[in-house]
């Protein structure tokens, strides 16, 4: 029993994992940034720059603050469930609401340029991304969060809950990378083939994204990194196994 639970208080390499998930989020928000304003003119709600509000804030939400509200619950491993519950749907509001602002931006400046929308396989991905990610969190909300919801029903539907997380976020950095893509072609044309420095600058920043999606991805995959279990989420599930199977403590 001691050797389990000092097992559990001290994950081994999970708080390094973290900080290398941390960094390379970082990065890809720097370099993201870098290059709007090197190559594409920087960031403004006005003609062509607005356009450049898009990728940054897809970034910031759907990648960097939609990866960290996924590990809140290998960060925050020994805080009260109900903390660590709200402060993972909090970040998951902060992603959407800045991502509606990025997708704003970019159906306002289409609208404005004369642009047609919603004709590429980025902007199918990216809305199929938003729908399940918003009905994602309404579901969580009513199953994690709100108080009618039953022990039973939050047992069953957890893992389906963490495979949609994970899926989701798989597809939003997925969409990242055919939007970048997509960006550089329609810039740089054919020169996208000589090493332009923005193209370069470009291959960089979705390496960093891949790496960062990985790194999460793989501190998710971590059994031994999982939440341990608090004392009373051990007795909540003795009573519904009791409830459930008819077994008692005394029948053990």
């Amino acid at each position: 029993m001691e050797s389990r639970a000092s097992t559990a208080s001290s994950p081994g390499a999970l708080p390094y994992y973290v900080a290398f998930s941390q960094l390379l989020g970082l990065m890809v928000v720097a370099m993201t940034g870098a290059w709007l304003g090197l190559y594409r003119g920087g960031i403004a709600w006005e003609e062509a720059l607005q356009f450049n509000v898009h990728p940054l804030c897809m970034v910031i939400g759907f990648i960097f603050l939609q990866g960290d509200a996924l590990l809140v619950y290998r960060v925050f491993r020994n805080e009260a469930k109900r903390t660590t519950k709200v402060l993972h749907g909090l970040l998951h509001v902060f992603a959407f609401v800045i991502a509606l602002v990025g997708l704003v931006a970019v159906f306002d400046y289409h609208r404005k340029q004369g642009y047609p929308d919603l004709y590429s396989l980025h902007s199918w991905c990216g809305m199929l991304v938003l729908v399940l990610y918003f009905v994602q969190w309404l579901v969580g909300f009513s199953f994690f969060l709100f108080p009618g919801a039953s022990f039973s029903l939050r047992s069953r539907y957890r893992p389906q809950h963490v495979f949609f997380g994970a899926t989701i976020f798989l597809l939003s950095v997925g969409t990242a990378l055919l939007g970048l893509k997509e960006a550089l072609l329609f810039k740089l044309g054919s020169k996208y083939s000589t090493f332009e420095p923005e193209g370069v600058l470009a291959n960089v920043l979705g390496l960093l994204l891949a790496g960062f999606g990985v790194v999460v991805l793989y501190i998710l995959t971590r059994v031994e990194w999982k939440r341990p279990s608090q004392a009373e989420e051990q007795a909540l599930s003795m009573d519904f196994k009791t409830l459930t199977e008819g077994d008692s403590p005394s029948s053990q």
